[in-house]
């Protein structure tokens, strides 16, 4: 199965348990693999056959930003819902990190992996 990847995309959200994560933003580095057949879009090369990664990189980074979600196990779900929702899109890998919620570590996350039935 062919594969669109956005590596690395940054948002400032509320996410998370504590008092402390409810009240300021944090950083969320969201990683997501989209699995398609690209076959069609390779052949036309035109926007309509393609996987937008631009808008999905925005759909992913809006809903993080304004889902306020407690838990990065839910954020992720969601995220790959979002992911499935799309036209084309057969399964979704979805990775969610918090890079300042544990001291002395790069990051903390979630890893998923979703297929359309």
């Amino acid at each position: 199965m062919d594969k669109i990847i956005i590596k690395d995309l940054r948002a400032n959200g509320i996410l998370g348990i504590y008092a402390r994560e409810r009240v300021m933003p944090q950083e969320i580095v969201i990683n997501a693999t989209l699995y398609t057949d690209v076959r069609k879009a390779a052949e036309s090369d035109e926007i309509v056959d393609c996987v937008d990664y631009e808008k999905t990189a925005n759909l992913l980074k809006a809903h993080a930003e304004t889902s306020h979600r407690q838990t990065v196990e839910a954020l992720t779900e969601d995220l790959a819902r979002l992911c499935l929702s799309l036209p084309g899109v057969q399964g979704a890998h979805i990775r969610v990190e918090k890079t300042q919620a544990i001291p002395f570590t790069a990051s903390v996350g979630v890893e998923i992996e979703r297929m359309n039935p």
